[in-house]
């Protein structure tokens, strides 16, 4: 099948790794005419709105999909009057603005944070006293890897803060969280579903920086609750295709916080953790073929490498850690790689993790923790 992608980054790239086998061929719309996917399938180097290229692309694929919830809601509308769109552009409308994405938790019943919409300094007052201090404040629309929000304490800083982001904001309460999880779901053509088991995430500055799966502690009743959750998600949404649903965990309960309509940096340690990774259980799900319920063999982990690579011999020389490389210019804050981690128990990946994780360039000593669930 011609499979095209709407982006070409390393998701796109990865996408085209794991449907080549299925014998599928990609074409990509990018505007860089030199994205990391382009190694694997024809690119087009245009903007996402240009009509020529929407039209060739409709012309060149029998399903189109896409790497990123911030392509052009109308450009997606476009190609899907011509053929298949999956994820549906439903899916975009619903998560590229979070108020909107938040009032569909509300609808569905899914816990979240107390939030209010900031469209005028006349309305931070009230925002501030629905969702309380300290607060996060965001934009609404785009915004990644922590960037476009920020955490305030006091009404002044709120409004220093709402002044630099400009209008068209969301206002959050801040979740007093255990930890950070994510769930990584995949739905058929024809409702089939399938889930992961839900992953433990650390960040700082706002980029991911490492994963576990299984989430240490977890409970199946908890896994449960988070698979309910995306699954009325997906079905809200008529959904196919892989969808992540990134989540707060509080005194046992879990929040919603955000939605990605797309495969997802904490499901990479899939393609080394599990037998049927998030990028095949996408391309097969968008293609008509019923997605694979996951298996692990023990427990894995991710490590992003971000802004400089490490010495690729030595992390490649570790038993164990899987080297993933982008093919992407390094540049502070970026994403140029990662390095998945399997073992037979959590001892061995949290010391192999450990050695990576002393490679990477630019990292603070000790692995990423939080109470209670510190690496071992």
């Amino acid at each position: 099948m011609r499979v095209a992608v709407l982006g070409g980054g390393q998701l796109g790239r990865m996408l085209a790794l794991a449907g080549i086998p299925l014998g599928h061929r990609f074409t990509f719309l990018e505007p860089s005419p030199d994205p990391p996917a382009g190694q694997l399938g024809k690119v087009l180097a245009a903007p996402y709105d240009d009509p020529g290229a929407l039209a060739r692309i409709a012309e060149a694929a029998d399903v189109v999909t896409y790497e990123f919830e911030n392509v052009p809601a109308a450009s997606a509308a476009f190609l899907a009057a011509r053929l298949p769109v999956l994820p549906p552009p439903a899916a975009l409308l619903a998560t590229q603005d979070r108020l909107a994405e938040k009032r569909m938790f509300r609808q569905l019943g899914i816990p979240t944070a107390p939030f209010h919409p900031v469209d005028s300094p006349a309305q931070l007052g009230a925002a501030l006293a629905a969702t309380g201090l300290p607060a996060v404040i965001k934009t609404r629309r785009f915004g990644y890897d922590g960037k476009g929000q920020a955490v305030v304490h006091s009404a002044e800083e709120a409004a220093s803060v709402q002044a630099s982001l400009g209008p068209g904001l969301l206002a959050e309460r801040f979740v007093d969280f255990e930890r950070e999880l994510s769930i990584v779901a995949a739905r058929g053509r024809d409702g089939g579903r399938v889930f992961y088991p839900l992953t433990e995430n650390h960040h700082r500055d706002g980029i991911l920086r490492a994963s576990r799966a299984p989430a240490p502690g977890v409970s199946p009743e908890l896994q449960a609750v988070a698979e309910d959750l995306a699954g009325t998600v997906m079905e809200r949404l008529e959904y196919a295709g892989v969808l992540a649903v990134e989540l707060f965990e509080a005194r046992g309960r879990l929040l919603a916080n955000e939605v990605a309509p797309r495969v997802h940096n904490s499901g990479h340690w899939t393609l080394d953790g599990a037998d049927t990774s998030q990028f095949e259980n996408h391309v097969r799900a968008v293609t008509g073929l019923p997605p694979a319920a996951p298996r692990m063999a023990g427990p894995a982990a991710m490590l992003n490498i971000v802004g400089e690579l490490p010495d690729t011999a030595a992390v490649a020389a570790i038993p164990g850690a899987h080297l993933h490389l982008y093919d992407k210019v390094p540049r502070p804050g970026r994403k140029l790689g990662h390095v998945n981690i399997t073992g037979g128990d959590e001892a061995a990946v949290g010391e192999t993790a450990r050695r990576v994780w002393a490679l990477l360039p630019g990292e603070p000593s000790g692995l990423p923790a939080v109470p209670s669930h510190g690496w071992r």
